[in-house]
């Protein structure tokens, strides 16, 4: 069977770790802790081995050590499918962040052809309950672990949108003014939607041919309260130019794709996520990621490297043990924390065990 793991990662003043260089045998790894030690910093320097701004959105100077604020980085040696790849992503002090794959510099796009990474972190666990902008994060993400160009279709779409924003700020009425930048959201905006329906088609595929103890998730895209939600090129490009003079007393764009939300309904009970239980809220995520997890098995070749930030502490002893049973049986290189070892008795011999502890001079990782 193909796999994708990190075989080795080393990182330098990134967060709290001055310096760590880790081993890794394939397995699952269990980080446990106190709070505060770095544990969740490992799992976020593994998640910038993937397009974006990682799992916590920061931007490339938060990642920095401080007080030195020297510049950080990332390396790791990857295995992807039946190809072994050198990866190395860093920053220096008021720059961006660089990639360099295999010894060439590439961009961050390509760190999704050859890398799947998905991740549960407890600042989703509000997922249902808060704003739209937070769902369609969570959206875009399980996209782009479909497809890495989606990013590049949301970059294009999001730049011309913000120059349209400008003109109907500006009280700009001539219309030859918004043709081109229209034509371009229509042309990306319509990519979205259809990158945004295929995963959810992938997901809910994924989710209704398996067993598994947690509970399915129907999801839709929905339109703004009172809105439309155009999903073709043309359909987009006529409800842009119907609607901007309504866009320009609102001084921004009213109708596209950044307005859709993400709909979820517990399927077993017919209930609203937004309705469900605290418990019931967290069973439905980790039910999706698992989904989105054995979906992009299918379509990358390899399961994908799974984060999962403090979730165990979230979930009783039946539902901690089905969750490793089902990581365990999906084959993925799984990077779990806690507070404790306890946490994770259940994987026995099948995970690695990492201790990282708040030491004199940053965190200290100590393998097991």
């Amino acid at each position: 069977m193909s796999r994708l793991v990190i075989d080795r990662l080393a990182l330098s003043h990134f967060r709290s770790h001055r310096r760590v260089d880790l081993t890794l045998d394939g397995r699952p790894i269990a980080i446990w802790g106190a709070n505060g030690a770095g544990k969740t910093n490992i799992l976020e320097a593994v998640s910038m081995l993937s397009p974006g701004r990682g799992l916590r959105r920061a931007r490339p100077d938060e990642l920095m050590r401080r007080p030195q604020a020297l510049g950080w980085k990332v390396s790791a040696e990857l295995t992807s499918l039946t190809q072994l790849h050198e990866v190395e992503t860093w920053a220096e002090p008021g720059s961006t962040r660089n990639v360099r794959i295999d010894g060439k510099a590439a961009a961050q796009v390509a760190l999704g052809r050859i890398a799947r990474i998905v991740w549960l972190i407890p600042a989703m666990d509000r997922l249902w309950i808060e704003a739209a902008e937070g769902r369609r994060r969570f959206l875009d993400r399980m996209t782009m672990s479909f497809e890495p160009r989606h990013a590049d279709a949301t970059l294009a779409y999001e730049k011309a949108m913000r120059e349209r924003n400008r003109l109907l700020k500006d009280d700009v009425r001539d219309a030859h003014w918004y043709a081109a930048l229209e034509a371009q959201m229509a042309r990306e905006g319509a990519a979205i939607m259809a990158n945004r329906n295929q995963a959810l088609a992938r997901v809910a595929a994924a989710q209704h041919d398996a067993a598994t103890a947690f509970p399915v998730a129907d999801l839709t895209l929905e339109p703004p309260e009172g809105g439309t939600l155009p999903d073709t090129e043309d359909a987009l490009a006529e409800a842009l130019a119907q609607d901007r003079p309504r866009d320009m007393a609102a001084g921004r764009t009213l109708t596209g794709p950044h307005r859709a939300d993400l709909g979820a309904i517990y399927a077993r009970k017919s209930m609203p996520a937004a309705q469900c239980s605290t418990g019931e809220q967290k069973a439905l995520l980790i039910s999706l990621i698992l989904a989105n997890a054995r979906a992009l098995a299918q379509d990358f070749g390899a399961p994908p490297i799974v984060l999962l930030d403090e979730v165990a502490a979230h979930l009783d002893g039946d539902r901690r043990a089905a969750l490793y049973d089902e990581i365990a049986a999906l084959g993925a290189q799984a990077w779990m924390t806690g507070t404790g070892p306890e946490l994770f008795e259940d994987w026995g011999n099948r995970a690695m065990q990492i201790e990282v502890r708040e030491g004199a001079d940053g965190s200290e990782v100590r393998v097991i």
